[in-house]
């Protein structure tokens, strides 16, 4: 992904999930999850769960996840 610069969510959720990898994948996922559901602005995260719904490659897999986990909190 060379030259390309990154989504502000993406970068800020792959960021998140760095910090939780010490935990196993699905605990790490809740956690961000509940995280993006109190502390983000309700406009990230629909475009990042758009993003993931387009593909998200460039996506954690742990913050893939967590965006699901958003979707099925609805």
């Amino acid at each position: 992904m060379s030259g390309t610069t990154l989504p502000s969510y993406v970068r800020l959720a792959n960021e998140i999930a760095a910090q939780f990898a010490h935990r196993a994948p699905a605990d790490a996922a809740t956690a961000i999850a509940s995280h993006m559901k109190v502390a983000w602005d309700p406009r990230m995260k629909k475009a990042l769960i758009a993003h993931v719904e387009a593909g998200a490659e460039d996506l954690d897999p742990v913050a893939a996840l967590a965006a699901q986990q958003l979707v099925a909190a609805k």
